[in-house]
């Protein structure tokens, strides 16, 4: 009972599979029950009724699980020899297919007082038409089903809600998959004994987001720490030379931006499915990869850049009386990161996202006004070259880091109503950020000159209780955002290294943790090293983990035929 005629249908949107993981499963039943009676007769067959409020939720679960059978209707089939379709209701409320759904009567009875005339009143005269208040969702039913995809994001397939006999693997499905075993079908897999493989949904539908809720998102991807790195990149580059390349990688990047937007109309799937279709499975695991690989550099970065301010304010608040040594604030993130990196779903990052956007937005705003102040005071711009010979190359990786937000551009691009308004709005978005990014850069370099430090931050009146405050409130909105950029790379090494739930087997569920805990403190590891460099580790991340994603696998998949991979 899913939706049907995909974008084309009117009919609500409903997912049996995600209705049913808010429903109870029979082994959940028998060991959270209490009763001696029900619990001890584990043999017969599970009842909904047997649960507490069993008669009120019994709706749902016949309708989950006709739609599991392929039944919708309890009744004999009546001959297909006649097939006529049931005529257009005149108003939506009296269609029965919409009543007939768990809760219908009573949702039907909301629609029709919402619609109908103001109550009480006794004159023959017409009213004025009340207003109709939108109901969000057009069944009890669709709601579960929108609910289960909060956030809007699906790494590969959640393995947390496989069924016991089913196993996960984040290969391309092929269709041979769904077809009767014939003769030389494998009687048993190898790897998988008596385990079927999960088939994944389909991907597509309407999208719901606005060009400007797009525009918006893209910012949120664009923009973090790398506009801090900014100014001391200008200072590795000089002011002409920084300002050239800079807008040179913006335009770059768009291109290629473009050319994986227009790859991704013509085949459906992810960034890695594109390339697991084009070339094969090898493509699709350098791709998958260069994903990890960039984002536990951007987790280490994270680390190092939270790390320094955090000192920074420390010694400021304490009036140079308490240093704490970089290595041990990597290691108080450490204690922080651990738990955080064992959240399964996305959706229950969202808060620390909205309130990483509120302090990333204040620190900029209040930097854009030190600036300008800085230079104003001291009649000027400071010691600036238009070229610095010796370290230029430092600044064109940083560049790129800066720019690395390429993994969002497919998810972003799905979740718009009109996609094919998409390269109008990364047009400007990139004009926007690349505006932000030259005046950040050049307003801080002119302003301090060689005294630039890594984190721009730090060249700010570590006096200043309002500098303290904007310090310690980017240095948490950086924190807040680190498990986000964790959490892809954790769920496409976990789909590649474990086809088992963890929702059956708490051996297996584990074995995953010990495996989140194992990166997370690779990336401490990695930061641990880096900390003394951050400005040249910021370089080597952009220049080996974000070159191959933006510049090279969007051209290599846009041109298939240039050479066989």
């Amino acid at each position: 009972m899913g939706r049907e005629g995909s974008i084309y249908s009117n009919a609500p949107y409903e997912d049996p599979e995600v209705v049913k993981r808010h429903l109870v499963q029979p082994q959940n039943a028998v060991e959270s029950n209490n009763f001696g009676d029900i619990a001890s007769n584990t043999d017969d067959e599970f009842s909904s009724l047997q649960l507490q409020g069993g008669d009120i939720t019994r709706q749902v679960y016949r309708w989950a699980e006709d739609a599991e059978a392929g039944n919708s209707v309890r009744k004999p089939l009546r001959s297909k020899s006649f097939s006529l379709s049931r005529p257009t209701p005149e108003e939506e409320t009296m269609d029965i297919n919409t009543i007939r759904v768990p809760g219908g009567f009573r949702r039907d009875f909301i629609r029709r007082t919402a619609g109908s005339p103001h109550p009480g009143s006794t004159d023959g005269r017409a009213r004025a038409p009340t207003t109709h208040h939108q109901l969000h969702t057009s069944s009890f039913l669709e709601f579960l089903t929108l609910y289960g995809h909060f956030a809007g994001e699906e790494l590969e397939e959640d393995d947390e809600v496989l069924g016991p006999d089913e196993y996960f693997s984040s290969e391309p499905w092929d269709e041979a998959e769904d077809r009767e075993p014939g003769e030389e079908s494998a009687l048993l897999r190898p790897e998988t004994p008596g385990r079927k493989k999960r088939k994944p949904k389909p991907r597509g539908g309407t999208g719901t987001n606005t060009t400007t809720g797009a525009s918006l998102l893209l910012l949120k991807s664009f923009v973090g720490t790398g506009v801090l790195f900014l100014p001391r990149a200008f200072l590795n580059g000089g002011m002409l030379f920084s300002s050239l390349v800079l807008l040179a990688v913006s335009i770059l990047s768009f291109y290629c931006f473009i050319l994986l937007v227009n790859t991704r109309l013509k085949i459906e799937g992810s960034f890695g499915d594109i390339g697991g279709a084009l070339f094969g499975k090898h493509m699709r695991r350098v791709i998958l990869g260069s994903i990890v690989l960039s984002q536990l550099g951007f987790v280490s970065a994270y680390i190092v850049f939270t790390a320094e301010n955090l000192q920074a304010f420390v010694l400021a608040v304490s009036k140079c009386k308490s240093f704490i040594d970089i290595k041990f604030m990597v290691l108080m993130q450490l204690v922080i990161f651990l738990p955080l990196s064992l959240i399964r779903d996305i959706g229950k990052l969202g808060f620390t996202a909205l309130v990483a956007d509120v302090f990333i937005l204040l620190g900029l705003i209040y930097l854009y006004y030190y600036d300008v102040a800085t230079i104003v005071s001291q009649g000027g711009i400071s010691d600036v070259k238009a070229f610095n010979p010796s370290t230029w190359t430092l600044f064109i990786g940083t560049a790129i880091f800066t720019y690395e937000g390429i993994g969002l551009i497919i998810p972003i691009q799905e979740s718009m109503k009109q996609p094919h308004r998409f390269p109008g709005v990364l047009a400007g978005v990139m004009v926007l950020i690349t505006i932000v990014f030259l005046s950040a850069g050049a307003l801080s370099y002119a302003a301090y000159g060689s005294a630039t430090q890594t984190v721009v931050i730090l060249n700010l009146p570590q006096d200043d209780k309002f500098v303290n405050a904007v310090q310690f409130l980017y240095s948490l909105a950086i924190l807040l955002s680190t498990p986000l950029q964790l959490f892809p790379a954790i769920r496409i090494m976990e789909n590649e290294l474990f086809t088992r739930s963890g929702k059956y087997n708490p051996g297996i569920k584990w074995k995953k943790n010990c495996f989140r805990f194992f990166l997370v403190m690779i990336c401490a590891f990695v930061a641990w090293g880096g900390a003394d460099d951050l400005d040249k580790f910021v370089s080597l991340v952009g220049s080996f983990a974000c070159v191959p994603l933006i510049y090279v696998y969007p051209v290599r998949l846009e041109q298939p035929e240039l050479l066989k991979f």
